[in-house]
């Protein structure tokens, strides 16, 4: 069985905030890239160590994967086998923010 994947408010808020920004030139191609970021977020319920630890963390529970210009920040923990994603960060942006939610 795999784990729970889920989006924390900040995630939630990064992803319709990247959504608006694509879609002032393009609806059509907003919503598609939302929802390819959400789709490659799946892979983490049966592989949730496949990111590599997030060097500004000193915390080896907190992992990314990049996802074309998209730091997917998140979170796995392994006793209650959930992965909660905890950023969608664009990496021209600089250091991610985790904030506890």
């Amino acid at each position: 069985m795999g784990y729970q994947v889920a989006l924390s408010p900040s995630a939630q808020r990064d992803l319709r905030s990247i959504v608006r920004y694509i879609s002032v030139d393009s609806p059509d191609r907003a919503v598609r890239f939302g929802q390819f970021l959400v789709s490659s977020i799946k892979r983490l319920a049966e592989l949730p160590e496949m990111g590599r630890v997030v060097r500004e963390f000193e915390n080896p529970s907190i992992r990314e994967i990049v996802v074309r210009s998209y730091r997917v920040i998140y979170r796995v923990d392994h006793g209650d086998c959930r992965v909660d994603v905890l950023r969608f960060w664009h990496g021209a942006r600089g250091i991610p923010r985790i904030e506890d939610e």
